[in-house]
């Protein structure tokens, strides 16, 4: 089954609204031609409504990098995916290993999180990945696999063409170490799997999987000419237009 491929730029806590302001029209006078590829941008949530302005008339995706699960209430310092969707955001990104780290967010939570953004009609990133020490014994699959199978709890089959899964090793994120093409391959096809099993044959065929941790120009073709391997979630790189642009045209002879 064809997909089209999908590469994510995660900023981080990076760029203020000057710098959004620079990367964003870099990024447009590179790729505001580029239909064969879904592009998407993930800003702080300081330069979100700047972004959503910025890309009213184009064809970058924008996404947030957290939401809170609740429509509203008293969370102190939190943004519901009811917030996101009025300004234009298209997509969020949830579950990424640096929350999970970080801020202690639980599968459970990740599975609200997804459910209230999917439900306010966002897309939704899903991150799965195993710690070094869970790949070295031998349980990348297990690790994996129960995260997505949290994640997905309750999904409707309907809201899966609004789900991206994205596979990063943690062990990979940040490191300058990446997984071999044939080591996300496995992976990927192993999750692609777990959703059939989760739902059925096509909306496993249609998932598109990104894979993430330290993608940049020079491994992006071999990453994105595996069979499973949709697309991807980059960090680092994505705060350059120049090598951003490289990954995104990586992409396009797979389709």
């Amino acid at each position: 089954m064809s997909r089209k491929p999908i590469i994510v730029g995660n900023w981080k806590m990076h760029n203020d609204v000057a710098q959004t302001r620079q990367l964003l029209g870099d990024l447009h006078a590179r790729l505001g031609g580029i239909a064969e590829v879904d592009v998407g941008v993930a800003p702080p949530f300081t330069s979100l409504m700047l972004a959503s302005e910025l890309l009213a008339d184009n064809r970058i995706l924008l996404s947030a990098q957290n939401v809170h699960y609740a429509e509203e209430g008293a969370f102190t310092g939190e943004i519901s995916p009811k917030m996101l969707a009025s300004i234009g955001v298209d997509m969020v990104i949830v579950g990424h290993s640096e929350r999970r780290q970080f801020f202690a967010e639980s599968d459970e939570m990740i599975n609200l999180k997804i459910k209230a953004a999917l439900s306010s009609g966002l897309m939704v990133i899903v991150c799965v990945g195993e710690t070094l020490e869970e790949r070295e014994a031998g349980r990348t699959m297990q690790r994996v696999g129960s995260q997505v199978r949290s994640a997905l709890a309750g999904v409707d089959a309907a809201d899966m063409r609004k789900v991206v899964l994205a596979y990063e090793p943690i062990w990979a994120i940040g490191t300058g170490r990446t997984a071999t093409p044939a080591q996300a391959q496995a992976v990927h096809e192993a999750l692609r799997k777990e959703v059939e099993q989760l739902f059925d044959e096509g909306v496993a065929g249609r998932l598109r999987i990104q894979y993430g941790g330290s993608v940049k120009p020079s491994n992006a073709a071999s990453l994105l000419s595996e069979p499973d391997i949709d697309g991807a979630l980059v960090g680092g790189a994505s705060l350059n237009a120049e090598d951003f642009e490289q990954i995104v045209l990586a992409a396009r002879p797979w389709i």
